[in-house]
């Protein structure tokens, strides 16, 4: 049996992949939350085989919440669920450990053929992201993946930036001084070339990282 945990901030999302993976006979949702931090409370005390972790949250969002979860299991395995298909959201959490990657609009049957696959420690990456990343890659042009020369952590920063989230919050969520999140921050106004908070918003829109 694998025993799933789901992570989104969506009660109604959860509700449909609950029901989704609970037609699999080899599939038990064990818990449900709603945000990452929760997932890593629950994990400290309990032991899923399989996270399907939303991207997307509040707080430190699915990426951080992957790389804490990994550092509390190593032998944990994450599928992370997105509305986004295209990068740098692949990367970004390949590099956290994540082993799976899904859009929420997905066929259930792709969901069920990832969770078995993953859950058995083979990588798995939906059609429609691999196919844009491939093109994306074939294309080279730097300039249409403004976010794919940054960091872990700045994607971190930026993702609770555009949430709109307090530099004090950041800083309590991510172990960082405020000091540092400031120089997050400036580092990335340098390196995506724009000078506010509203910049970086707008570049995340129009780069579909976050919906408008």
């Amino acid at each position: 049996m694998i025993r799933v945990l789901l992570v989104d901030d969506h009660e109604l999302v959860r509700t449909g992949f609950r029901h989704i993976l609970g037609e699999a006979k080899d599939i038990e949702v064990i818990a449900e939350v709603s945000s990452g931090e929760e997932a890593v409370a629950f994990v400290r005390t309990t032991q899923p085989d399989l996270v399907l972790m939303d991207v997307n949250m509040p707080g430190i969002g699915g990426i951080e919440a992957t790389r804490r979860l990994l550092r509390i299991n190593k032998e944990l395995k994450v599928i992370a669920l997105t509305v986004h298909t295209d990068s740098p959201f692949p990367t970004q959490l390949h590099e956290a450990g994540a082993l799976g990657y899904l859009t929420k609009g997905c066929p259930a049957e792709e969901m069920l053929k990832a969770v078995r696959l993953v859950a058995a420690g083979r990588p798995y990456i939906s059609n429609e992201v691999s196919q844009k990343l491939a093109l994306a890659q074939m294309s080279g042009r730097a300039e249409d993946q403004p976010f794919g020369k940054i960091s872990q952590r700045e994607m971190q920063v930026l993702m609770m930036i555009i949430q709109g989230t307090k530099t004090q919050e950041i800083s309590d969520s991510l172990c960082l001084s405020p000091k540092t999140v400031s120089t997050y921050r400036h580092r990335l106004y340098e390196k995506l070339e724009v000078d506010t908070d509203v910049g970086l918003t707008y570049l995340a829109i129009r780069h579909g990282l976050v919906e408008s």
